[in-house]
């Protein structure tokens, strides 16, 4: 793939906002330079030919990164694509992505990682990156495919797959951890208890019974197994969509630092059992399961106090007719890109979160997490980055604002505390309400990572 090379960065002056920076709210410009941050603080020396963005009432937030997002390209373009998922992220003011590997084809070699990459440069709005598939065919290559440019990491469904991108058992798990040496991403659940459960599934089984069907159990069980292998191997491990309130005591008494991360979505932030089911059927159906209040509080605690590392939405489209199939024939996932930081921002309103630790979750600890270069919080040498908030949008969430091709989410209707207005990628205005919408492909590019 010979993809175009990036334009050298844009030259863009922010006056008058407030810049959201790790540690709170400050009052300052932000002066980028060849793409880069050349300053921040006020009464900057700016050269007046300089394009400059009244950011006066705005919140400047460095831009925000979705690390876990399923946009179905190749193979399933009827619910997503790049295009259409990457519109929606942009418009969320989210200025990068990556995408899973449970495509079809599979996302499991490097010939797969590279036409991912090739329709990357062709179609995203925002820089991107792919994660490989561990499966046990590709185990012992996995170390030397995932440093291949583009590549996010390598991905692990213990349950709730197909084909091989399941694996089940800890003897090919433990050859995956010993293969490399990057942080290695997955899907915790416990594929044994998953079919056991499933073989007893009641005749009049209904969506409700989502998350006692795929129970507690079945994910304590699965991240047990993978924290032994982690203290095993001594291999780092990021554990996504976290669900449950004993996942979290176990992780907090096995102690075991930096060797594991952990990433919550929006849905099991803000939607919970029974309520979601009543309200919304199927439309609130996921794997794990969004589970009851008490798991929704441990969790909201746990994002907080920094348990909790950062937040991917697991974005996973299905259409309207997909999900309105009897259960358990309904599909699992949700769309959500594009409402990450809508949500964040109630949170904010709502006092359980500080609006720095929008930062923390969806800028620094994907950051941390998978050693992406060359982005963070807005200072001088990074990229210039940037997501700009009205913070003074009310109302409710309105279906036309949204992006995704299935034309649906659950929070449709939720009050909001503030809008993502601008999205700047290198200092290149690439989305600005109420203007058009072109793709940059001489701009966005794949993300770069140590």
């Amino acid at each position: 793939m010979n993809a175009p090379q990036p334009q050298s960065g844009a030259h863009l002056h922010l006056q008058g906002g407030v810049v959201i920076t790790p540690t709170g709210p400050e009052e300052a410009d932000v002066w980028i330079e060849n793409g880069q941050v050349r300053a921040v603080g006020r009464s900057l020396n700016v050269p007046q030919d300089i394009e400059t963005i009244d950011c006066s009432t705005r919140w400047v937030f460095p831009g925000l990164i979705d690390p876990q997002v399923h946009f179905r390209e190749p193979g399933l373009t009827h619910k997503e694509d790049i295009e259409s998922g990457s519109r929606a992220a942009l418009v969320g003011g989210i200025t990068a992505f990556m995408e899973m590997p449970n495509t079809n084809p599979m996302t499991t070699d490097p010939e797969a990682l590279l036409d991912k990459l090739s329709r990357g440069a062709d179609h995203s709005y925002t820089d991107y990156a792919f994660f490989l598939g561990g499966t046990a065919e590709n185990a012992d290559r996995l170390g030397e495919w995932e440093t291949l440019p583009g590549c996010a990491g390598v991905k692990v469904f213990m349950g709730s797959s197909t084909g091989n991108l399941l694996v089940r058992d800890d003897e090919t798990l433990e050859r995956i951890l010993r293969g490399g040496t990057r942080r290695v991403t997955f899907h915790s659940e416990d594929d044994y208890r998953l079919s056991q459960r499933y073989d007893e599934l009641a005749a009049n089984s209904v969506v409700a019974d989502h998350p006692h069907i795929r129970d507690v159990e079945c994910a304590v069980r699965s991240t047990t197994r993978l924290l032994n292998l982690v203290e095993k191997t001594g291999r780092k491990i990021h554990i996504l969509h976290i669900s449950t309130a004993e996942e979290l005591d176990l992780v907090r008494e096995r102690d075991l630092g930096d060797l594991v991360t952990l990433e919550a979505t929006p849905n099991h932030l803000f939607l919970h059992a029974p309520e979601c089911y009543e309200q919304h059927g199927s439309y609130a159906q996921m794997n794990p399961p969004v589970r009851d209040k008490r798991h929704q509080d441990a969790l909201r605690q746990a994002a907080a106090e920094g348990l909790i590392t950062c937040i991917g939405s697991d974005h996973a489209p299905h259409t309207k007719e997909e999900k309105a199939k009897e259960y358990p024939f309904s599909p699992s996932g949700i769309p959500g890109t594009q409402t990450i930081l809508p949500l964040l921002l109630t949170a904010v309103r709502d006092g359980w979160l500080r609006v720095e630790d929008i930062v923390r979750l969806s800028v620094q600890g994907p950051i941390d997490v998978y050693g992406l270069e060359g982005r963070g919080p807005l200072a001088p040498g990074v990229e210039g980055n940037v997501t700009i908030v009205d913070p003074f949008v009310h109302g409710p969430l309105q279906l036309e604002w949204l992006e995704s091709q299935v034309g649906w989410s659950p929070f449709v209707g939720r009050e909001l505390a503030g809008l993502p207005v601008t999205t700047i990628v290198r200092g290149h205005v690439l989305y600005e309400q109420g203007g058009p919408l072109e793709i940059a492909s001489d701009v966005v590019r794949p993300l770069r990572f140590r």
